[in-house]
């Protein structure tokens, strides 16, 4: 695609990146470090958290988790391995019952603000406890492997894991075994997820082992529903129109650290790095540009495209479109499968970030 001149009196700042161009490499090291809450979760706390007074589940929720947060201080603060928890104490692994909470709830309705405030409230140093998604958690996996992550995480007071969806048995199983050995170890898990723990992957695989393996992890779980409408669309008009090629590409070539790509070019890059590198991907951004915005052509892009709409979002960078409007990436029978709430979550977040973006046009 050729560059759009600057307009008048408007000058260059730089030339824009593409993200097709970047095949980032993210050594384990760095995977274990950057198990925290993203930058867009840096600030929040249980106090900044607004219950719609018509939702009790959501001041029942805060409630809730400000209680097994407090529950989690103690001896593990002086390095002992027995402290005294009020909740998820270190117990002989023959006790039986739940070792975690699960949040469970429609997208939009706070639920990575509240696992993210439960780790910043929980009394532990930051090498104490861990957040990441379930993409990052299963890397961390790969690249470690299964012993060294449960030796690296077993000395944790608290694991939170968003985005907890299961898409694939294996890694069902992978995670059940890694969490199991986590509870042995008196971690205390927290989650969150768009299904409740005993109906993960239902409907999208029949195997009597896999739904084993799912009704082995809910019993992990104390599931913690949360209602309430998408925060990120209440009162707020509707989602701003596609823009044109032109005032994308203008606005990639006037804006600092800003990327630009082709919508479908991006798509199939997607598919050549590793889910759990596409916050690297997005590293040192202020703003990324699409073009020629169009629908998903399949699933398996679909789902790639979600877990960067997640991390775009995450980490607070606004996002400049031409082509379809975000609401029709996704086919109908995307949005009546298995996955539709991803979507839907993906078509929120998106749409957040381009309203973002509209004060970075300069018109």
């Amino acid at each position: 695609m050729r560059p759009v001149p600057a307009s008048p009196g408007s000058s260059p700042v730089s030339s824009p990146v593409s993200l097709c161009d970047r095949e980032p490499r993210v050594p384990a090291e760095r995977l274990v470090a950057e198990m925290v809450p993203p930058p867009r979760f840096d600030s929040v706390r249980f106090e900044t958290y607004v219950p719609d007074p018509n939702r009790p589940s959501q001041a029942e929720a805060v409630s809730v988790l400000s209680t097994f947060a407090a529950g989690l201080g103690g001896a593990a603060d002086t390095g002992q391995g027995q402290s005294r928890r009020r909740w998820f104490g270190r117990k002989p692994a023959a006790e039986a019952g739940p070792r975690g909470v699960y949040l469970d709830g429609g997208y939009g309705v706070g639920k990575t603000h509240l696992l993210a405030s439960l780790w910043h409230a929980t009394p532990a140093a930051p090498e104490q406890k861990a957040f990441g998604t379930f993409v990052e958690l299963t890397n961390l996996v790969g690249a470690l492997g299964f012993q060294q992550t449960v030796r690296t995480l077993g000395g944790h007071r608290l694991l939170c894991i968003d985005e907890f969806e299961l898409d694939d048995p294996g890694d069902t199983v992978l995670v059940s075994s890694l969490l199991s050995r986590l509870v042995e170890a008196g971690v205390a898990l927290a989650a969150t997820s768009n299904t409740l723990p005993g109906k993960l992957g239902e409907g999208r695989f029949a195997a009597a082992d896999f739904m084993r393996e799912i009704q082995g992890l809910s019993a992990r779980f104390r599931p913690l529903r949360i209602d309430g409408d998408d925060y990120r669309h209440r009162g707020l008009p509707e989602a701003p129109a596609p823009l044109t090629t032109e005032q994308v590409t203008r606005a990639a070539h006037t804006t600092g650290a800003a990327s630009l790509d082709d919508f479908p070019a991006l798509l199939a890059h997607l598919a050549t790095v590793h889910p759990s590198r596409y916050g690297a991907l997005t590293e040192g951004l202020r703003v990324a540009c699409f073009t020629d915005v169009g629908p998903v052509p399949d699933q398996s892009t679909a789902l790639r495209l979600v877990v960067l709409a997640d991390r775009l979002y995450d980490r607070e960078i606004p996002v400049l479109a031409s082509g379809l409007p975000f609401d029709r990436l996704f086919s109908e029978e995307m949005l009546n499968g298995g996955y539709r709430k991803k979507y839907f979550r993906a078509i929120s977040r998106l749409t957040a970030l381009a309203r973002d973006a509209k004060g970075l046009l300069g018109e």
